[in-house]
């Protein structure tokens, strides 16, 4: 999980976030609401995790024009808005009755710019004079004050700049860096100011025209026009389109089904940023539009048998960021993974450590996780002996991290207040505590966690090997089996069936029932008979809430539905558990799991958030949203994709080039699934599951001329 989550705060918008609209392009991201409007709360244009237009607001007259409705398209390129009238004033003529003058406020970013078109039509029989108004405002706020975060002192505004048809809006931070917003528009207002700009736009009947806005953190001394706003538009689709067309595609007998994979995938190319090292997705807007460690990897894992391109790009970005030196600060070691990374002022300032911050205790080891999964999806050793010198500081720092706390396990302390406290996935403030409601106090070892750590050493004996060093092999797997047993010896509770949710810094287990454990059968560390017994808890109703697996089971000492970490539902996370259950043979179980998600998905118009309320499913209700979640948010998005390849038992074998298919299901509902064009080796195949009675069918058709083997196991 990203940083600790938004504050309530008077600056923080806790209006419903179904009702707030996002679009994305590199490290530029836009909120609004369904008009269109940002109005300042959570909303705004944000550049480099600074705020540069905190207020736009479209008027009628002095009024607010009525909303017809505000959507985005299906591949998240263009936000549209259509408006109507309230009675207009008369300005030389009769007033204009109610809903006769429609506004379409069609919007897009592209290239770190801002891009908008209000096209206005006239449906009166008479002629009209329509006065339109845009009042604007930057108030240069880092993202983490828009979050809730108090300063000491900010920096000053400099006086704005206008001419006929540009607004030039300045601040001076104290880091001395002059941040500026400028709004351009494709002819002069009637009147423009440093906060408004007013049109009197003069219809005939049936009349139509158009007003272009542009809003950048630069001027380029282009006008706004027509013609740029269409070149834009179709960038940024040719951009979308070559995005999604990255690895395999995915259909289905379902429509709706379709829906959700189809926003599912355009979202995480929305999400996707283009850097240097290859294609990263950043974890979610509006909170954590930047990248972070965790959330990329899991990202990747989710997506990385269909396209294992972006898991090649996170760990090429992150093998390139990795800590070299020791900063209690930065919570940083050499050998760590970076968790989190931002460019704003607070953060060049040092008045927080998130600039470059290393505070995950589980990024390093799912670092190397990662590096091991992709390898055996692809075989590319070429690319494993480019990040050898990163695996091996990664799991030396495992070790030390093992040496360090005195009985075996991966355990954090933050280094400094500024920290976060807790740094696991779950890392507010309230998520590790005993049965009894008391914190636990660390240094403290996480059950998952420690699962990573065990596939880690795993992943690390398997590349070892593969590269000719049987030396090394043997050590880290014999590191692998003794931390298994340790967990076992440790964490394991007889009375509650179930692992403690961690060992706090004296070492006793904190008997807390947490979808945590789920993640362990994911890395594959308990023993059948023990798996069992957890992969029946979570699928029971403490922890399934029928829209999905809650963090915290029903009945805990913290349960509260509504909390971010403490029983609420995580659609990653119940994704990590289904994929835990699959690994141990619970199909069925997947099966249910994944219809919960999928009515949860069209309860919030088929895009999971975030997070969201882990109350119990009751019949004809919908899933009730958290009102900070972000949407879209990464992990959420490649849930769907790994909630499949559960289902359908399906791994790619990238060392022997071949596909394995073990005891597939398919959802509830879908008959047929056919994936396009999914590369193994240095070839493709078409594979088709077909439902036949009970049991499901596999096809496999060969794109090239070698065939890729198909090892189905019913």
């Amino acid at each position: 999980m990203p940083s600790e989550p938004a504050e309530p705060a008077d600056v923080v918008d806790l209006r419903a976030p179904l009702r707030l609209f996002a679009l994305k392009h590199g490290d530029t991201f836009v909120v609004a609401d369904a008009s269109g409007d940002i109005l300042g709360g959570g909303d705004g244009l944000f550049r480099d995790d600074t705020r540069i237009l905190s207020r736009f607001r479209l008027t009628l007259g002095g009024k607010a024009p009525s909303l017809l409705g505000g959507r985005i398209g299906q591949d998240n390129v263009l936000f549209t808005a259509n408006l109507a009238n309230h009675p207009l004033p008369p300005l030389g003529g009769e007033p204009t009755p109610e809903g006769v003058i429609h506004v379409e406020r069609a919007r897009l970013l592209w290239e770190d710019r801002l891009y908008e078109r209000l096209r206005l039509t006239n449906f009166a029989e008479r002629s009209a004079v329509v006065p339109l108004g845009l009042s604007f405002a930057a108030d240069f706020r880092d993202m983490f004050e828009v979050r809730g975060t108090r300063r000491r002192a900010r920096g000053e505004p400099l006086p704005a700049a206008v001419t006929a048809d540009t607004v030039l809006l300045r601040y001076r931070g104290l880091d001395d860096i002059v941040r500026a917003s400028v709004l351009a528009f494709s002819g002069p207002p009637r009147r423009l100011s440093a906060g408004e700009a007013d049109f009197l736009v003069r219809l005939e009947p049936g009349a139509r025209e158009e007003i272009y806005v542009e809003v950048a953190g630069d001027a380029t001394g282009a006008v706004p026009s027509r013609a740029r706003f269409r070149a834009a538009t179709a960038r940024a689709r040719f951009d979308v389109r070559a995005a999604r067309r990255r690895g395999a595609a995915v259909r289905t007998s379902g429509r709706l089904f379709n829906e959700w994979t189809d926003k599912s995938r355009a979202d995480l190319a929305l999400l996707t940023t283009e850097l240097p090292t290859g294609p990263y997705p950043y974890a979610g807007i509006p909170w954590f539009s930047t990248p972070f460690g965790r959330d990329a990897i899991v990202t990747a894992l989710q997506t990385l048998w269909l396209d294992p391109s972006l898991a090649r790009g996170v760990l090429t970005f992150l093998a390139r960021h990795q800590a070299t030196e020791t900063s209690a600060f930065q919570d940083a070691e050499p050998g760590k993974i970076v968790h989190e990374m931002r460019k704003g002022e607070m953060s060049g300032l040092r008045e927080l450590p998130f600039g470059r911050y290393y505070g995950g205790v589980d990024t390093t080891p799912l670092f190397v996780m990662l590096a091991g999964a992709y390898a055996a999806r692809t075989g590319d050793l070429a690319f494993v002996g480019e990040l050898w010198p990163a695996l091996r500081a990664a799991v030396g720092w495992i070790e030390n991290a093992r040496a360090g706390n005195g009985d075996g396990f991966v355990a954090y302390a933050r280094g400094a207040a500024s920290g976060l406290a807790n740094q696991g996935w779950k890392d507010s403030q309230d998520s590790v505590f005993h049965a009894d409601g008391t914190d636990a106090v660390g240094p403290v070892a996480l059950v998952e966690v420690q699962g990573y750590a065990y596939a880690a050493f795993g992943a690390m004996a398997e590349l070892a090997g593969r590269r000719g060093e049987p030396g090394e092999a043997a050590h880290w797997r014999a590191r692998g089996e003794g931390l298994r047993a340790a967990v076992e010896a440790r964490f394991w509770v007889e009375e509650l069936g179930y692992y403690a949710l961690a060992l706090d810094g004296d070492g006793r287990p904190c008997r807390v029932r947490g979808s945590n454990a789920g993640h362990l059968l994911f890395a594959g560390l308990p023993t059948r008979e023990r798996a069992g017994r957890v992969a029946a808890q979570l699928l029971a109703p403490p922890f399934n809430s029928g829209w999905g697996i809650r963090t915290l089971a029903a009945g805990e000492r913290r349960f509260n539905p509504m909390s971010y970490h403490n029983g609420s539902v995580w659609p990653h996370d119940t994704a990590l558990c289904a994929a835990g259950l699959s690994r141990y043979g619970e199909r069925e179980g997947v099966v249910r799991l994944v219809g919960g998600l999928f009515e949860a998905a069209v309860g919030f118009g088929m895009r999971l958030p975030e997070l969201f309320c882990g109350f119990g499913r009751a019949a004809g209700a919908a899933p009730i949203a958290y009102p900070v979640a972000c949407l879209p948010q990464a992990w959420a998005s490649g849930a769907v994709l790994m909630l499949l390849q559960a289902c359908l038992g399906l791994s790619v074998d990238g060392w022997g080039g071949g596909v394995h298919v073990d005891r597939p299901r398919l959802p509830t509902g879908i008959d047929r699934l056919t994936i396009r064009r999914l590369a193994v080796g240095g070839a493709a195949v078409d594979l088709t599951f077909h439902r036949v009675g009970d049991r499901v069918a596999v096809f496999a058709e060969g794109r090239d001329p070698s065939p890729v083997p198909l090892l189905l196991h019913a």
